[in-house]
């Protein structure tokens, strides 16, 4: 009886150990879920690194950071399953797609208390009417980056791409609706033009200029523009302000014909498998202090007011960056043309062919 007494004291003290170890485990993760995880897929450059570390130390949860270079690509890798993204970062027309195929979350937008410092001209937008899908996190427009050294002429028409004289001297973005884009602008016509014999004369325009360019780029083409490899080249506005800050010999156009307004946002994918932990990070993205460091990392255009008013006021008051919206009235948004996207590859693969 004595040996069963001893046995069973025993039992007793470690079953005392367990329990409190477990509860100094639980009272360890009251405010972080270590084992939390998730996957962000985003452009690339496009995030203060540093950023995605203060996350993960904050809140615990291991982030996998995977990156896209064209909303194209990035609906590919989404729509073929497999992939279990929880923040993607698309654009305004693929935005309006995914939500027509029914392919992203609504955002419980009472989790997103940072959603308050969004500027309201960047709400109820057409891609997202009731503002339940997406979060925005930068906007700007496309046009022409040149080196006011090798370049003698205005740049104030898209015309100047075709120009013999900047021969194997031109970059063109490599993702097709802009390049498509800056080939309907120059003729006059929407950049959302569904008139096959406008996109049709597009694509000749694109097959003639073809000897002309030097090469079709992505993200590269801010390294080689810092560098003076080309005279003139197709970007993102962001881009654009972030060679400028690296080379002063740098200067951004916006081409009169008009050209390309866009909206990148951040929207949580139905394959989502932690919809919580995606709000914490959207959130975390919109708070003003990190905005402001996304936006001077990499010089792209915030519509988070509040980061905004922190800015350096050089960077506030540069048109590049800061245009005034009603002054782009000549500049377009895209809209979703999946229905006729086929029309679309034909002619971008048609172009890309060509000699």
């Amino acid at each position: 009886m004595e040996q069963v007494k001893k046995t069973a004291a025993i039992f007793l003290v470690l079953a005392m150990i367990f329990s409190l170890t477990a509860c100094g485990s639980n009272d360890g993760d009251s405010n972080q879920n270590t084992t939390a995880a998730i996957t962000v897929y985003n452009w690339g450059d496009y995030i203060d690194p540093t950023v995605i570390d203060d996350f993960e130390k904050e809140y615990g949860i291991n982030v996998t950071y995977e990156t896209f270079a064209t909303n194209e690509e990035m609906y590919v890798k989404l729509s073929s399953g497999g992939s279990n993204y929880d923040v993607i970062f698309p654009s305004d027309y693929m935005i309006a797609r995914l939500i027509k195929e029914d392919m992203l979350h609504k955002i419980d937008m009472s989790k997103i208390t940072n959603y308050k410092h969004i500027g309201e001209q960047f709400k109820n937008l057409g891609y997202d009417p009731n503002n339940e899908y997406s979060v925005p996190y930068m906007w700007g427009t496309v046009g022409i980056l040149y080196n006011t050294t090798m370049v003698d002429d205005p740049v104030d028409s898209w015309d100047i791409l075709w120009n013999p004289k900047y021969e194997k001297d031109i970059f063109m973005l490599d993702s097709q609706r802009d390049s498509i884009a800056v080939a309907l602008k120059k003729l006059g016509y929407s950049l959302n033009t569904r008139d096959e014999a406008q996109l049709e004369e597009a694509k000749q325009e694109l097959i003639k200029q073809r000897p002309l360019v030097l090469s079709y780029v992505g993200d590269e083409v801010k390294d080689k523009m810092i560098a003076g490899e080309a005279a003139l080249a197709v970007v993102w506005s962001g881009d654009a302000i972030y060679c400028m800050w690296e080379n002063e010999d740098l200067a951004y156009a916006i081409p009169k014909e008009g050209s390309n307004k866009w909206f990148d946002a951040m929207c949580i994918p139905k394959s989502s498998k932690n919809k919580e932990a995606a709000e914490l990070f959207i959130n975390f993205m919109t708070d003003p202090e990190i905005a402001l460091r996304n936006a001077e990392y990499i010089g792209y255009s915030t519509p988070n007011t509040a980061a905004m008013e922190m800015l350096d006021e050089e960077i506030r008051n540069d048109e590049a960056a800061y245009p005034d919206l009603e002054s782009l009235d000549n500049c377009e948004v895209f809209e979703d043309l999946s229905d006729i996207i086929g029309l679309y590859n034909r002619i971008w693969d048609e172009v890309k062919a060509s000699q």
